[in-house]
């Protein structure tokens, strides 16, 4: 059974954030690789969406219904509701997860 992945337009910025750092800091070639790696790990969700542990920066404010994965560096961060995975959030696991996901998720 396959589920649905969505990617809403505020996760599309994150893609594109994300791929424009890296060309304008590595290069263009390596940008396409990235986005690639980015589409095949968002992509994997949708046979196996469950497989994801939830961000410990959510767990400890009690929160267990989102899921992330891991695509180095980047975290990707989603929950399932019925037959769709709605990705909420692709960082650069670096940063500072607890602002970002409270900025995005929680609207603090």
């Amino acid at each position: 059974m396959s589920f649905q992945v969505l990617v809403p337009p505020s996760t599309a910025g994150d893609i594109a954030r994300i791929v424009q750092h890296v060309r304008e800091t590595q290069s263009a070639r390596r940008a396409r690789s990235v986005l690639d790696q980015l589409a095949a790990a968002r992509d994997s969700l949708a046979s196996f969406p469950e497989r994801g542990s939830p961000p410990w920066e959510l767990l400890a404010l009690g929160i267990n219904e989102y899921r992330q994965i891991l695509s180095p560096p980047y975290r990707i961060i989603y929950y399932v509701a019925d037959r769709r995975v709605i990705v909420v959030l692709i960082a650069d696991g670096r940063r500072d997860m607890r602002s970002l996901l409270a900025r995005r998720l929680l609207g603090a």
